[in-house]
């Protein structure tokens, strides 16, 4: 049903394929992401890095919302394009805004983004009258209304109180997700898949796009750190790990998971555990690329050099969070987890007290050679399984 408003607006069944509006949406994140290493890199500490975990939770909150938004209606239209200006824009001022969220700029940072969701999703229920989708717009407006008061709260806080209270927030926007966002009179969304998605093969290659949107921050850091210095043998050689590192995480998500989602959403009659797995899984994975970059640039600027205990915590922690975040999301789309994962990520964290007397690159050298170990798994498990399907969690 396209009645009311909507009609004009709505993205049609042969435009399933994403528009330039949302790969320009998607490049603001190379800088949110780099912003976020960079914070994590001057505040390498358990404190550092939960912080740096709560503000990557909100701005992957955002461009999951935003993705919706633009899944329901059609970005070739110059009002829709108007509408997500504002939010390219209100990306980069959080971006800008990071680095100092839990100091002086955490009113702006939480202002920003509870602007944007709000704003956005009032203008989709507007949009949307008369259209049956307008019903999980306005829950997830509830919902979002309910995360407002720990975001504002936090905001006002302390550094100290800050994070927890929006860490609270996200909480509520992820726990709402999965729950299906309960809503007073409204109930919990249905299993009609026109309210969770409304074209499963562009929510699937959304989700491919911003993967590798993502891998750019450690491209991005890797050769900004090398260019910084000498072209120096030890330089040279953490350098080249560093971008193998990078192109393992792509040889390992691509593998025949990264590729089906879309197949999964179509294979079973409720598509919205797929879909909440989907968003959690890549939080993670996103998580841990955003640590690998951290640990790249330190190797690279000291190949050689004592290693830290919170440089080893990133240089292994890193990749046992993306294999763990992968893991999550090989279940969403086959329904059970490779071996070699769970190994992979274990294997990286019963070796973080053995690299203490190494030096950074033989730490992230053996990173590398643990995800080569996946990827080679990976690799066989197609020759002997070659026509895998979804099958997902019903």
């Amino acid at each position: 049903m396209t009645t009311g408003r909507a009609g004009v607006l709505l993205r049609r069944p042969e435009q399933a394929r994403p528009a330039f509006l949302e790969l320009f949406f998607d490049l603001a994140f190379v800088l949110v992401f780099f912003q976020l290493s960079q914070q994590l890199l001057e505040h390498l500490s358990w404190t550092g890095a939960f912080q740096t975990l709560v503000l990557l939770f909100a701005v992957m909150h955002l461009w999951s919302a935003t993705t919706r938004f633009l899944d329901a209606f059609d970005p070739r239209h110059p009002l829709v394009q108007l509408l997500i200006m504002p939010i390219i824009f209100g990306t980069l001022v959080l971006a800008a805004a990071a680095p100092e969220a839990f100091g002086r700029n955490g009113l702006v940072f939480a202002g920003v983004y509870l602007t944007m969701r709000i704003v956005g999703l009032a203008l989709a229920v507007f949009f949307l009258r008369g259209h049956e989708a307008q019903p999980s717009a306005v829950r997830i407006l509830f919902w979002v209304g309910m995360s407002t008061v720990p975001w504002i709260a936090g905001a006002l806080m302390p550094e100290s109180g800050r994070a927890a209270l929006w860490m609270t927030a996200m909480v509520v926007e992820y726990a709402a997700l999965a729950l299906g966002f309960p809503t007073p009179r409204l109930g919990r969304q249905g299993k009609r898949r026109q309210e969770i998605v409304v074209s499963e093969e562009h929510t699937a290659e959304r989700y491919q796009q911003f993967f590798i949107i993502a891998l750019g921050e450690p491209i991005l850091v890797t050769g900004l750190t090398f260019g910084t210095g000498e072209f120096t043998a030890d330089r040279s050689a953490a350098t080249l790990v560093a971008f193998a590192t990078t192109a393992l995480l792509w040889r390992i998500y691509i593998h025949r998971a990264g590729a089906l989602l879309a197949d999964a959403m179509t294979a079973v009659p409720d598509p919205r555990r797929v879909f909440f797995l989907t968003v959690y899984s890549y939080a993670i994975m996103v998580a841990g690329i955003v640590a690998i970059a951290v640990g790249g640039e330190l190797v690279i600027q000291h190949p050689l050099g004592h290693t830290d205990p919170a440089w080893i915590a990133v240089i292994l922690g890193g990749p046992a969070l993306f294999l763990a975040g992968r893991a999550t999301f090989e279940y969403a789309v086959f329904g059970r987890v490779s071996p070699p994962r769970v190994m992979g990520a274990l294997a990286l964290l019963a070796l973080t007290p053995a690299m203490k007397p190494a030096p950074p690159i033989a730490v992230a050298t053996t990173a590398a050679l643990i995800l080569t170990g996946v990827a080679v798994a990976d690799a066989r498990r197609t020759r002997r399984f070659p026509a895998e399907q979804p099958s997902p969690p019903g």
